[in-house]
């Protein structure tokens, strides 16, 4: 369990990185460097950590030198915060020694990890770590996967409340977003593909719906699907959508973490709208080859070569300008296990671009929720909603620009 001695509430490690500037400054401008919550810079390069500070105007702002190669100063580190908030990826060529001194030292930890085999690997690694020692460990604290762990958690209860029972399937279906892929989002990709293409293990893990699930707990979900479809609930063609590959898995896992409080039986997906009739049907089958050539190409050496030098290198980014003038939208549709037309519609948005702007937000106000609220769980590997649930909606309404509603039909 964590001592009441830690000095700090949150250690933001990376902050020099382009992803890890913005959780600073998010943190600067909701809670300053005195307001509620202790928080300090973590990083390699002491001159590189000051410059940031004076960017931020909290010269009183504490730092944290440390390096990701370097196991004691690690847990220096992981001994000193209540939580450790890391945007230094990709994860699994940086972050696994963070990972096991957390789960050892009792530190509660939050990432941006996409990446499905690591995150496997981390669970089986340093479940009992974590259990023993109290640390609670919730990657996947961005655009993935917070908007639909929290979105499905969010009609969850509201199906509950207002019919008594909860949603036997829920659907999630992106309607817009505006803004690119993250430099480290690409590199975690292109990470995980590669992996897939040396292991025929990791090819059956990404391709198994419940790979993030305890052992023994399935459900009925099959197969991600591959091809354009109509969505007859939508009205609307539907094509996949990338990081449904991951969202499904969490939002599973959630499921079972909670005690099947969706249902055993709960079934979940997600793809993108791509609009009705013919120029819809036309677009999903453009979006869907336009994927699996992407998919395919990474899946062989020099073509990922080639598409690691096209896509955004880790540490690049937007503007401010194109940060702040990005959103995503995301529709969803919950069925009443009991009168299908008794199903409810809700809708998740956030006001600035999902890879950066919004993502950036979403860490740090889960990094203060891990910190700063009494919440339900012990020691373990958590998702987001089954973590943190309720306040880190409340926290996300409330700081972070998302809002979660529900659509009247």
């Amino acid at each position: 369990m964590q001592s009441a001695e830690r000095e700090l509430d949150v250690v933001v490690w990376g902050a020099t990185g382009f992803t890890g500037r913005l959780v600073a400054e998010h943190l600067a401008e909701r809670y300053g460097a005195r307001g509620g919550l202790a928080w300090a810079l973590g990083g390699r390069s002491e001159a590189r950590l000051q410059g940031l500070r004076a960017e931020l105007g909290c010269p009183d702002l504490p730092i944290v030198l440390g390096d990701s190669d370097d196991p004691a100063s690690l847990a220096a580190l992981a001994g000193r915060t209540r939580v450790v908030c890391t945007t230094v990826g990709p994860y699994a060529r940086h972050g696994s020694g963070l990972v096991a001194v957390c789960a050892a030292r009792g530190t509660h930890y939050c990432d941006l990890s996409g990446e499905l085999p690591w995150i496997r690997r981390m669970i089986d690694a340093h479940e009992g770590a974590a259990r023993a020692s109290g640390a609670r460990i919730v990657h996947c604290c961005g655009f993935d996967s917070i908007p639909s762990d929290l979105g499905v958690f969010f009609l969850q209860r509201e199906m509950q409340a207002r019919n008594g029972a909860a949603c036997s399937r829920i659907k999630c279906r992106v309607k817009g977003l505006r803004g690119g892929l993250s430099g480290g989002t690409a590199a975690s990709l292109l990470g995980v593909l590669a992996e897939a293409q040396a292991d025929p293990a990791v090819r059956r893990l990404l391709a198994d719906p419940y790979a993030l699930n305890p052992e023994g707990r399935r459900g009925p979900d099959g197969p991600d699907r591959l091809a354009p479809a109509r969505d007859a609930d939508f009205d609307a063609w539907t094509a996949p959508f990338v990081m449904g590959a991951l969202n499904t898995r969490v939002v599973r896992r959630t499921n079972a973490l909670l005690g099947d409080a969706y249902g055993a039986g709960f079934r979940y997906d997600e793809a993108i709208l791509t609009g009705p009739g013919p120029v819809g049907a036309a677009r999903a089958a453009a979006l869907t080859a336009a994927l699996a050539a992407a998919m395919g190409a990474g899946a062989v050496a020099p073509l990922r070569d080639l598409l690691a030098r096209l896509l955004p290198a880790p540490g690049e980014g937007p503007s401010r300008r194109k940060r702040e003038a990005g959103y995503f939208d995301l529709r969803f549709f919950g069925e009443n296990p009991a009168d299908r037309g008794k199903g409810l519609r809700a809708r998740v948005t956030g006001d600035r671009d999902p890879g950066y702007g919004s993502t950036a937000r979403m860490l740090g106000e889960s990094a203060a929720c891990l910190a700063r609220d009494e919440l339900a769980v012990g020691g373990g590997f958590w998702t987001p909603a089954s973590a943190m649930g309720l306040p880190l909606l409340t926290r996300l309404q409330a700081n972070a620009g998302l809002d979660f509603a529900i659509l009247a039909e």
